[in-house]
């Protein structure tokens, strides 16, 4: 192996074993609930709930155009939890691989997860990528 290649192959082994910074909690609260109240647009999207919806605008725009979270806790009951999990499925494979902890956290919650409680408080004290001290 020539010493530019070696160089080159040395340096990509060198920055792949640096190790990004955890996420303070406060951080991946925040961006656990933004991908919670994304994810329950995506699902009202994937069941199409829109179909069965009493406002006008939703029917007209093919999506959910107010309260996601309000329109999922509607349709839990409605929606066979067969069809719920084949959503969350196809969501999933939609997925790209390198997705942030708090994303992918948010993800893979069902719907009925999501309208009853959207708390990032167990997800922050489970996973380890969140620093648990202040940050400097």
């Amino acid at each position: 192996m020539k010493t530019a290649e070696f160089r080159v192959l040395a340096a990509t082994v060198q920055a792949r074993l640096k190790r990004k910074p955890k996420l303070s909690a406060v951080e991946y609260a925040q961006r656990f609930a933004r991908e919670v109240e994304r994810q329950q647009e995506r699902f009202c999207i994937a069941l199409a709930l829109w179909q069965t919806c009493r406002r006008k605008a939703c029917r007209r725009h093919r999506t959910c155009c107010d309260d996601a979270k309000a329109c999922l806790g509607r349709a839990l009951d409605r929606v066979p939890h067969r069809l719920q999990w084949q959503a969350r499925e196809n969501i999933l494979k939609a997925t790209p691989r390198n997705i942030g902890a708090p994303e992918r956290a948010a993800r893979q919650r069902m719907p009925r997860d999501l309208y009853e409680g959207g708390d990032a408080g167990k997800t922050i004290k489970s996973n380890p990528n969140v620093a648990s001290g202040p940050q400097p």
